[in-house]
């Protein structure tokens, strides 16, 4: 039993680090309705300026600051030179858009940072905690915290504060939102620059973890099964959602491995985002939407 609830817990934690890079693309989705392929490389950008900076002998709240402000830079751009001429036009081209947006990102960090691996220390130490004879991550259970402090924050931000209300107002009707004053161009470069902020938060504990990379921005791939069982417009549903691929892949890997030669980790969360498809293609927290003819 204590292998089953460690596998448990350990899978359970491990799969807040799949939420931290889905609460980035349901706040792009929903502000615009679009899904923001390029959410992986603002991660790998956050996370290859601080590596940089920090390489460089930056002191850690420097490289901080000084990334912050650049993915502030980045969210203004992207809003001036991408959303806003494209504004109006259909999600499928501004999906095309932020594709692309994702090679000119990853290519612009390749060419001005250098392309080598590096390893990137934020001072958090993946040591072993016992509870009984349960074995915790230390790593793991930080990120959990942090994914917490964050829908925290998030959530007051879009349910309390004035920008959030703006915010909601352009998701549920662009149209109406402008015509009772709402500047959605001010709204898009504050929920990019958010988006960002939390692509670095993800960026530095995924670097952590396995390396700055530039296979870091395929960890995108990841939040897609969180997205479709959570739901792509709900920051709740993404920690639910990585709860419940972390838990079932760990579960899966543990149990069914050696049933099926092992290997399972890569796609099952895949099969498992399939299957919720067919029974709820919402997600579990997403809102269904309804087309009247």
């Amino acid at each position: 039993m204590s292998a089953f609830l460690e596998t448990l817990i350990g899978g359970l934690l491990a799969g807040t680090m799949y939420s931290l890079v889905a609460i980035g693309f349901v706040l792009i989705y929903k502000a615009s309705g679009v899904f923001n392929y390029a959410q992986g490389s603002l991660l790998l950008f956050a996370a290859l300026t601080f590596a940089t900076l920090t390489d460089q002998g930056a002191p850690f709240i420097v490289a901080l600051a000084v990334t912050i402000a650049a993915l502030v830079v980045v969210a203004v751009a992207i809003e001036r030179l991408l959303l806003r001429p494209l504004a109006n036009r259909s999600p499928m081209t501004l999906f095309m858009a932020t594709l692309g947006l994702s090679y000119i990102v990853e290519g612009t960090a390749q060419g001005v940072m250098g392309s080598q691996i590096r390893a990137l220390d934020i001072g958090l130490e993946d040591r072993p905690i016992f509870l009984g004879d349960i074995l915790i991550s230390q790593f793991d259970l930080v990120a959990a915290g942090v994914a917490v402090v964050l829908v925290g924050a998030l959530s007051l931000m879009f349910d309390r504060t004035r920008i959030g209300i703006s915010l909601r107002a352009v998701a549920d009707d662009t149209r109406a939102a402008l015509s009772i004053g709402v500047d959605i161009n001010h709204i898009w470069r504050i929920v990019w620059a958010v988006a960002g902020l939390v692509g670095l938060v993800a960026g530095l504990l995924w670097g952590s973890r396995q390396g700055v990379q530039f296979s870091l921005s395929l960890v995108v791939l990841k939040a897609l099964p969180v997205l479709i069982i959570g739901g792509f417009t709900s920051i709740i549903g993404s920690i639910v959602g990585g709860l419940i691929v972390g838990a079932a892949e760990a579960l899966a890997e543990t149990y069914l491995g050696p049933l099926l030669g092992g290997g399972i980790t890569p796609w099952f969360a895949y099969v498992l985002a399939l299957i919720f498809l067919f029974i709820r293609p919402a997600g579990l927290f997403g809102e269904r939407q309804i087309e009247r003819v």
